[in-house]
């Protein structure tokens, strides 16, 4: 974990709720940063669709939908 999501855990934790939900937001963002990253990566990899959608806990097609259309699947097979 990096230590900016560190800080923002530490600040979703803390007593004022408007700047906890400000760093639970801020948090979204980076874990949204961070999956494309991961899924890019396990794309190039070769995992499937199904696989990265399986241990993500969503469809296939909700996944491709959120993360398809990259060069590696405009590739000819």
């Amino acid at each position: 974990m990096t230590e900016r999501m560190q800080r923002l855990l530490a600040q979703a934790d803390g007593a004022d709720p408007v700047a906890a939900l400000a760093a639970v937001a801020a948090l979204r963002v980076e874990l949204e940063r961070r999956e494309a990253v991961l899924v890019r990566r396990a794309r190039v990899r070769g995992a499937s669709w199904a696989a990265i959608a399986s241990v993500l806990g969503v469809s296939r097609q909700a996944l491709h939908r959120k993360h398809g259309g990259g060069w590696r699947d405009r590739q000819p097979a």
